[in-house]
């Protein structure tokens, strides 16, 4: 990095389409008698403020032209902004052709994302696809060592506060803090437009991929107290963890971010009222119900000793009953799409617990592309918006499920989805039962679904298992017939699985030597 140094500022260029603290930002190059030139509705914006601005088509002697499209592609501007100080060649270019440097660029670009996101037709996405905001951006963080680039009207106030500082100067430090910011900005603004347009074209993954962001959030640590973090918001618009408002609590930390995502793509994927518990990504118990506190307690019921501390979703607005059951015992975080009242003064009670709310429920039909980092790349896909329904299914055992046995072989499978391979879900009456999840074995995850609902009974107070006919679930084939069989003894009197293994045959006799019904998707729910 050059040795830091001053750079003074005499000329600024502000082109903004979020004009958030404009006004208050002219009239403080204006104390530092800094020249403003400006376009369009900022130029405007400004001087019915009293703000003294120079139109950018006066500055370059050339109109705007074609709608706007193009105002600020002129060598007076980049070259202003480009131009080396002290470089004898730049120097005698700019004195040629009577250019004048620019030291202050502030840009925000046309709301591109928000365009998309607002379900805008194609022509007015494409019209919101800023070419010479990018490029001014670019150049002026590019000769960060003289020249100062603010692109987040976040920074008006530290811009403000360095020139005061400073003597109506910055100093290289500060530049090339704010280049890196700038840079970042463009990158996630042309992974948008990347990640929107691949989408509408269709067909075949894209030969290049792009990902970027804003960071939102500095977090205390990631996983583990020796890693960094921070929350970064981008991509397609979604209702959920990041761009939630969070009523109250402690900071949030990696981990709640990650395990409340899970918990609220988990429930957004019931359209009945559901109730869902998460410890590190799995859920320890999903239910439904008309009434949400019975839904919430037959969720922890599940798996009450992983419950504690654990993250509560739900897919409805949560009252004040609701609230009393969940601050029974310690709950890390709450994510729903609103609160009333009620339960926010509930909630209010235990400080350290965080409250989100989230205005409304992602869609899960909704597609897009999910990126995974590995070790010299990325892995991308389509996220898994599969679904299954009573008519997919294939009836491969003699005996048919009943009604109430097929609803819960399809809330199982449903939970399957969210669940790390290899996964083995026990359903009975509309609530998990059993949760096996991550196991090397396809028979460990189903002995440990079970333990646990043993588990579950005594801490009840004893009896059977709720395992005891219950419907199973299984996100990918069964290699053997021993994990089935381990499932019917638990109880299971009804599963459901993709199918597709080389000894399906084999496993269905197996099925139906035990009396039991299964049924078949040709859809498995791998997660890793």
């Amino acid at each position: 990095m050059p040795t830091v140094t001053d750079s003074p500022i005499k000329r600024a260029l502000i082109s903004v389409s979020d004009k958030t603290d404009l006004i208050e930002l002219g009239q403080a190059l204006t104390r530092h008698d800094i020249e403003i030139l400006s376009t369009g509705g900022s130029a405007q914006a400004l001087r019915d403020a009293g703000v003294p601005v120079t139109d950018v088509a006066d500055h370059t002697g050339f109109p705007e032209i074609m709608g706007g499209r193009v105002k600020t592609l002129h060598p007076k501007i980049h070259g202003g902004i480009l131009s080396r100080r002290g470089h004898d060649g730049d120097e005698a270019a700019m004195a040629e052709h009577d250019i004048d440097a620019i030291d202050l660029v502030i840009i925000n670009l046309y709301p591109f994302e928000q365009t998309v996101a607002a379900g805008n037709d194609y022509d007015t996405c494409v019209e919101n696809i800023d070419i010479g905001g990018p490029a001014m951006i670019r150049a002026a963080a590019k000769n960060h060592a003289a020249v100062t680039t603010i692109t987040d009207p976040g920074d008006y106030g530290d811009v403000i506060a360095a020139l005061d500082a400073n003597n109506g100067s910055t100093t290289q430090d500060y530049r090339a803090r704010m280049a890196a910011k700038a840079y970042a900005r463009t990158a996630a603004y042309d992974s948008a437009i990347t990640s929107w347009l691949s989408g509408e074209l269709g067909g075949e993954l894209p030969n290049g991929f792009a990902t970027g962001g804003a960071r939102k959030q500095v977090l205390r640590y990631g996983e583990n107290p020796h890693q960094r973090a921070a929350l970064y918001i981008g991509g397609p618009s979604r209702p959920g963890v990041a761009t939630a408002e969070q009523i109250q609590g402690k900071e949030l930390s990696y981990n709640n971010l990650g395990d409340a995502d899970a918990a609220f793509e988990l429930i957004a994927e019931f359209n009945q009222p559901s109730i869902a518990v998460i410890k590190h990504a799995n859920p320890c118990g999903v239910a439904t119900d008309s009434d949400l506190v019975a839904a919430y307690r037959a969720a922890v019921a599940c798996d009450p000793v992983s419950a504690f501390g654990g993250i509560v979703a739900s897919n409805r607005p949560l009252d004040a009953a609701l609230a009393e059951a969940i601050t029974e015992i310690f709950t890390e975080v709450v994510i729903a799409p609103d609160a009333d009242e009620g339960a926010r003064a509930v909630f209010a009670s235990k400080e350290n617990l965080r409250l989100l709310l989230t205005g409304s429920m992602p869609d899960p039909a909704t597609t897009g592309l999910l990126a995974k980092p590995i070790a010299g790349g990325l892995l991308v896909q389509d996220r898994d918006t599969g679904h299954i329904t009573a008519d997919d299914l294939k009836l491969v055992t003699k005996r048919q499920p009943s009604d109430a046995e097929l609803a819960d072989l399809l809330f199982a499978f449903t939970v399957c989805k969210h669940v790390k391979s290899n996964a083995i879900i026990y359903v009975r009456d509309g609530a998990t039962v059993g949760i096996g999840a991550g196991q090397m074995s396809r028979v460990d995850s189903a002995r440990i679904a079970a333990w646990k609902a043993i588990a579950a009974a005594e801490a009840a107070g004893g009896g059977d298992p709720k395992t005891k006919g219950s419907a199973v679930a299984s996100d990918a084939f069964f290699p053997f017939p021993d994990g089935l069989l381990a499932t019917v003894e638990a109880g299971a009197t009804s599963v459901i699985q993709p199918g597709g293994s080389v000894r399906d045959d084999e496993v269905i006799a197996a099925a139906d030597e035990a009396g039991i019904a299964m049924v078949m998707t040709g859809m498995r729910h791998f997660r890793h």
